[in-house]
Order: structure tokens, then sequence, then C-alpha cells
């Protein structure tokens, strides 16, 4: 079809649409209505030419003036959502309340194109100018919006896929949107419902910092049905004044409460709300701020989870100041304000709690997860931890080590075999992971290490949702939530042929990375979490010394060292206190940490059956450290390692067992 007849079609379609009042099951009914008001209320043409409406540059900066610190916040989350759609063709936009664009962040080599196309700083993108798209419909509709290729009204806006989220007040007034648009988009309705979402999180997140900033005199109550989303994007926010008054409350506190509009919370007080009075919220937000603790509404006495924060600033002529002394705050509340310490996988680290927050709600949409990160990360952990708050957290969660089974059992392993497909076949057959996973979660722990030809047919499982075994005829139908994992980078291996590019999109629907745990914030919680993991029968104590080397150590083997460490020296440890002598000769020996003192200034010396022994734990360290390096250099291959080490994989199974070394974490 050449492009002045799919010019004439697109044209034709819209119209007959609008003047016939029909709802065809294949648009959207916020197309249509977009479509609609285009014709009936704007008079624009589908055919018609571009005019290109653009303010001029001096007005555009005071149009950014304004935004003020907004702004700058939203930025940084632009930069954050770029960095995950980053590679798609995707630009990411942000336009103020009358759709002009005030900032852009692009693929450089595309910058031309996204320019060519209007979506550049000072165009206008209200449905008056533009029709139907991502920015000016989500204006209209209040609400996100997907607008794909033909959707779009303008005939010459049909190679566009836009995406659009509105930024919210804190009494839902729209501030600006947020919009990741493609200039030529290939890609499939399920992936734009992926980058919908992640659009419409980041623009959440932007709308709460603006509430915690705006009321950040105010009381604040932060709740949620599911404590563990305390804290998170999800939750509920209610600002009172300083008598338990509610000055505002969020879009998610209205979804929580079940209330369909701010008028019935509005100027009343908290004690009508919750059963609770203020003088109680007032102690805990002082004394416990980072206390989750369970809370009642008043009218159906639902249980919710809470925690309250008392004012950080408070307003002195107009300008807000902070609430314990009198210099200028300068306006600048982090994005994660007053964050607590909530009890979930991740703790108080931010990189891990942003990706978990991601995760559980793209995973909950059935989107597939790529988790990167180093050997050692937890991928496996946090792949559980999506699972647990996934809605079907009572089915199956399967895991599958694709480096760890050698290449002529993998593709047994994942499809399993039909009775009798093999001499050591049982009549029954046998069920192969991905049938096992029916309903509940896979995980497919090193999958770069997947055969290609493997690969093939596990793309055209994924698609299908159904798995023929091996020796079978008939296909079985799989319900699959799957969850890749890897150390590796993918996306240079699909460069270099290494893995096949149609699958990488299909398992990629959000890449999540896992940081190195000498990155990590919250070290020293993860230790005693840890420990109290390996040892949850006795309270186990760590000595001021030890505790520190363990923190100052970069774990070249992340996570999963660390608790063989802890989990070894919980047994060897005396008096419940774990000593320097408990710990590895590597770590003692490390040439990057400072010099040891002597456990003299801390501890008790070492006892006379202490000594003997220490020979014994020197060969017994030695021998775990060259099993971690090996395991470690083959990615954690055991019958690569075996043959590296000149034993059978029986052997080096029993030493893994002996010196507390589990494959996978």
């Amino acid at each position: 079809m050449t492009p002045s007849v799919l010019v004439s079609s697109h044209a034709s379609r819209i119209i007959h649409t609008v003047q016939n009042r029909l709802k065809p099951a294949d648009i959207a009914p916020h197309v249509a209505r977009s479509w609609y008001r285009c014709i009936k209320e704007y008079g624009l043409e589908p055919q018609s030419q571009r005019q290109g409406a653009l303010l001029a540059p001096v007005s555009v900066r005071e149009l950014q003036q304004r935004m003020g610190e907004l702004l700058r916040v939203a930025h940084a989350e632009m930069e954050n959502l770029y960095e995950q759609i980053s590679g798609s063709g995707f630009a990411v936009v942000l336009a103020d309340a009358q759709g002009t664009v005030l900032n852009t962040i692009a693929d450089p080599t595309l910058q031309r194109e996204f320019r060519q196309a209007g979506l550049w700083p000072g165009a206008l993108w209200d449905e008056r100018h533009e029709g139907t798209n991502g920015i000016g419909t989500c204006i209209a509709e209040a609400g996100p919006v997907t607008v794909y290729r033909e959707e779009h009204f303008r005939s010459y806006n049909m190679l566009l896929s836009c995406s659009g989220a509105p930024i919210l007040d804190p009494h839902g007034g729209l501030m600006a949107v947020l919009d990741a648009s493609s200039v030529n988009s290939l890609d499939s309705r399920l992936i734009q419902r992926h980058t919908m979402a992640l659009v419409n999180m980041s623009a959440n997140l932007i709308s709460r910092w603006n509430f915690l900033h705006e009321f950040g005199h105010a009381f604040v109550l932060r709740f949620h049905s599911r404590p563990e989303f305390v804290g998170l994007f999800h939750e509920a926010l209610l600002a009172m004044d300083e008598n338990g008054i509610v000055l505002a409350v969020n879009e998610s506190a209205l979804l929580q409460l079940g209330c369909p509009n701010r008028k019935e919370l509005i100027g009343r007080p908290i004690a009508d709300l919750f059963q609770f009075d203020f003088t109680t919220l007032e102690q805990r937000a002082r004394s416990a701020p980072d206390t989750v603790w369970p809370v009642r509404d008043v009218a159906l006495g639902r249980r919710f989870f809470a925690i309250a924060r008392a004012p950080i600033l408070r307003q002195v002529n107009g300008t807000l100041r902070s609430a314990t002394t009198d210099t200028l705050s300068g306006h600048r509340l982090p994005i994660d304000a007053c964050v607590p310490a909530a009890q979930k996988y991740g703790n108080g680290d931010d990189t891990l709690r942003k990706a978990l927050a991601c995760g559980h709600q793209l995973f909950a949409k059935q989107v597939p997860i790529l988790l990167q990160g180093a050997t050692g990360t937890g991928k496996e952990t946090f792949a559980r931890a999506l699972h647990r708050e996934s809605h079907w957290r009572d089915k199956p969660f399967v895991t599958l080590n694709c480096a760890a089974i050698p290449d002529n059992l993998i593709e047994s392993e994942l499809f399993g075999h039909a009775g009798g497909a093999s001499g050591k076949a049982s009549k029954e057959g046998r069920m192969g992971k991905l049938q096992q996973s029916s309903g509940g979660t896979l995980v497919l722990d090193e999958v770069c290490d997947m055969p290609m030809t493997l690969q093939t047919r596990l793309l055209r499982v994924i698609e299908e949702r159904e798995v023929t075994p091996l020796g079978g005829e008939s296909p079985i139908p799989v319900d699959l939530h799957v969850i890749s994992a890897s150390y590796r980078d993918i996306r240079a291996m699909v460069a270099k042929g290494e893995f096949r590019e149609n699958l990488y999109y299909r398992l990629n629907g959000i890449t999540l990375t896992l940081p190195l745990l000498r990155e990590r914030s919250d070290k020293a919680e993860l230790i005693r979490t840890l420990l109290r993991e390996e040892a949850p029968d006795v309270v186990i104590d760590i000595a001021r010394d030890t505790f520190q080397r363990l923190l100052d150590y970069p774990w070249p083997g992340n996570v999963r060292q660390l608790r063989n460490v802890l989990r070894i020296a919980a047994v060897l440890c005396r008096d419940r206190l774990i000593r320097l002598s408990n710990l590895p000769q590597e770590i003692l020996d490390d040439s990057d940490m400072p010099p040891l003192q002597s456990e003299a200034s801390t501890n008790s010396p070492l006892s006379a059956v202490e000594a003997a022994g220490s020979a014994a734990t020197v060969l017994h360290e030695a021998e775990r450290a060259v099993l971690l390096r090996e395991l470690e250099r083959l990615h954690w291959n055991v019958s690569r390692t075996a043959s590296a080490l000149n034993i059978s994989r029986n052997t080096l199974y029993r030493k893994m067992h002996k010196h507390g070394i589990v494959l996978s974490h």
C-alpha cells in the first residue's frame, strides 16, 4: 500500500468511525473519544499538513522556571526512565498541563528524527494542535493513555507510538505529563504496554515527591493495606495540620479508603477516618517514625499498615524552613524523602528498593523480568520476593540453572518427556520445568548459557503458550510467568550473534540490575538479617572489630559469599559471639583491608582449643577458597569445575556440602 493510499485509508477510517458513532472493538475507548473531539470540537482534519506550532525559547524558559524544583526532580526521574528503555528508539518527554514540551531525553543518534516529529522543547502537543496523541489525550482524559501508530489522529503521526501519564498535584490537579514516544515504532502492543507501565510508575514517583515536598510542613500518614508497600510509590498519603485536620490526600489514599473524591476527606479530623486520635499519631511520628504499625479505618474496620511523619519543614512568611532550625531548606527534599526502613527485601538500599517496587508492579501485570547482576548478588532471592507478592504466590516457584546442567540434559529438564520417550523413561513420562511452573513462576537462571537450538524452542513455547514434551505429539497448554537472570551482558551477546534477539525481547519486558554487595548501603542490616536466618534458634552477636571487618571487606562473591561466611562463623563461634578467628583467612588476609587490631583489644584471648585448631581451620578455609574461586571462574558450572579440579562431580558436591557452599541462592 502506497503512502498516499495509507493516509487516505487512515483518514477515511477516522471520519467513518466518528460520523457513525461507531465503537469498534479494535479501537480503544479513549482513542475513539479523542477522534470525536478532534472532528466535532476542534474541527481538525486527519490529512492536513503539519503546522509545527513552536514557542520561542524565551517563553519555554519562563515555563520551565515556573515549574521550579519539580523540573529538577522530573528530569532526574526521566533519566531513570530513559535508562530502562534506552536502546529501543524511545524519547522521554515532559510537557506542562497545557501540552507544551518542556524537556526531552532522547538517543543522540535520533535527535534529528525527534525534532522533525515535533518532540522538542517548545512544541505544542495538546489535542487542538496535534489531535490524538500521548500527551494531549492524556491531558484531555486526565489519565494514562497509550496511542499506538494509526490511532493518532494526524496522518503524519502514524509512525509514532506514545505513552503518556499524568503528574498530579496533591489535590488531584494536573501539573504535567510524562511521555515516552518512538518516532518509528515497530514494537508490539505488548511491548508498548510494558512501556506504559514504566511511564506511569515514573509519573507516580514524581507526584509522590511533590506531595511530600509541598506538605513538608505537615504531619503525613503513609499507609497501605499491604505492609511491604508502605514507603514505596504505591503508598497512600494523607497530610494533616498540627490539629490533625486533613489537608490533602493522594490518589492512592482515595483508592485504599474507597472514596470517590477528596471532598469526603479534606477538612475532617483524622479520628473520623481511623481508629486512633491525633495525639497517638503525633507520638508515633516523633518517637518511632520508621516503625510500621497496624491501624483500622472507622468506616469498615479494615486493617492498614502505616507510618507517621512529623513536619520536616515549617512555613515562615510563605517560605519553607527547617522544622528544627531557621536555616533555609532550599526546597531540596529528595525524591524518596522519609522512606522508612521497611522490613522487605532490599532493606534500606535505594537501588534494590526501587528495583523491587518496579518489579512488583510489572510482574503483577505478567511482564517478563530480566535480572542482571554479578554472581552471588541474590538474583534468585529477588525472584522469590517477586513471586511471594504476585497473584500466583500459592502456585509453584520453579528454577532452572541453565549453566549447571549439561547441554544434553537441559532440553529434557526444560520440556520433560512423554512416557516411553527414552529407554530410561517411566511409562508415565516426566514433566519438565515449563510444565511444572505452569500457573506459577519459572526462573531461568544464567539463561545466557542455554544452547542456541534450545532458545528457538523456548521462544516458540513463550509465544504459543504450549509445550510439547520430548517424544510427545500433543502440545500441552502452559500459563507462564518468566523471570530470567544472568550475570552476563545479554545485549552484547545479541549483538555478537551469541543469543537470539527475538528471545531476548521476549524475556526482557524490563531489565532490573542488582548492585554488588560492596555497593549496597544496607550492608550492616543485611549482615544481621542473614545471621538471623542462618541461626534462627539462637541469638548470636558479632564482636565490634569483626563486624567492621565484614563491613569493609569488598565481597567479590557478593551475598552468596557473605551468607556462607556467616553460616560457618555461626557454627564455629564460642559463647554465641563471632570473633575475627571465626572468619575465613581470605577475609583476614585481604590486601585491601586496613590492619587488624589485636582481638585482645575487643575480645577475650583465644583459648588453647581455638589455638590448637587454627591450623586445621587454615587448611579448611584454603580448600574452601579454591572451590569458590573455581566455581566463580567457571560461572558455577559443576561439570566444568569438577573437570578443572580433576575430581568427579560427586566428589565436588561432597566438598561443597562439607564447606557449606550452596549452588545458588
